[in-house]
């Protein structure tokens, strides 16, 4: 069934892809990243590298390889912050309603009032340069995102008569989130995990690019991005490597979402745009 949703299988495999190369940069690279070599530098495509050299000498498959693995690894946790933080809130705003709902939302239009690379350019800046901070402030942005993803599906829910006939019942409120509620919006949830898995690459180039996202001898493909563009006369390639990667692995996860949305349920469609 997979296989007749043509966005799905293109999306999956990019990302199985860049995934893939990922996890082998875990264990091998063709070249180690952290050492230069001038006399080396600026060399095109061969069968010794692939893909040429850097200004440095180093080996832009190598370099691409640790790249991805950075962006996927910051990406991946600040979605798991955004949904562990930000999914009970939700459904305890959808849960108990009144004052705390009201809270909880007026707390997210804040968020929401300023753009999510600039929120995450000015926690940085405070916090300081690093992956790990870059990860933090992604995560906070994607905490309100999901918290009004999760309350907007729990209150859709909240009036069903599978929910009403749990409560008549004598479950909890928990139980019945974790039974009844949690299970019918996981969908949504999926599918807005993608989307913010690809922001949270964009986000975290964004960041390297600036100087505030993943520091030396971490690659990253933003890093690569500020180091070539003072060589764009010289070797636009620098470049247009990963600037290609970020492109390619941003279309692959928006195709695998908007995929596994058709797929899980068509309505989601309608919900999400």
């Amino acid at each position: 069934m997979a296989a007749q949703h043509k966005t799905l299988v293109a999306g999956a495999a990019i990302v199985a892809f860049v995934l893939a190369a990922a996890l082998i940069s875990l264990v091998w690279t063709p070249y180690p990243i952290d050492v230069l070599s001038v006399a080396n530098r600026l060399k095109g495509p061969s069968l010794t590298h692939l893909l040429g050299t850097d200004q440095f000498g180093r080996d832009m498959v190598s370099m691409l390889m640790v790249g991805a693995r950075t962006s996927i690894a910051v990406a991946l946790v600040a979605v798991g912050i955004g949904i562990l933080v930000g999914v009970p809130l939700g459904l305890l705003a959808a849960a108990r309603g009144g004052w705390l709902d009201e809270t909880l939302m007026r707390a997210n239009d804040l968020v929401f009032a300023f753009p999510a690379l600039l929120s995450a350019v000015m926690i940085t800046a405070i916090l300081g340069p690093g992956a790990i901070n870059a990860i933090l402030a992604i995560g906070i942005f994607n905490i309100p995102v999901f918290a009004r993803v999760a309350r907007g599906g729990a209150l859709s829910l909240k009036s069903r008569e599978f929910v009403l006939a749990a409560r008549v019942s004598g479950k909890g409120e928990v139980r019945i989130i974790a039974e009844h509620v949690l299970p019918n919006i996981a969908n949504l949830l999926i599918v807005q995990g993608t989307i913010q898995f690809s922001l949270g690459i964009l986000a975290e180039a964004g960041l390297s690019y600036v100087g505030l996202g993943a520091q030396p001898p971490l690659a990253s493909w933003g890093r690569m991005l500020n180091e070539a563009q003072t060589m764009m006369a010289l070797a636009p390639s620098l470049a247009l490597y990963p600037g290609l990667a970020i492109v390619v692995t941003v279309l692959g996860l928006n195709l695998l979402g908007d995929g596994l949305r058709d797929l899980l349920d068509p309505r989601l469609k309608r919900r999400t745009t």
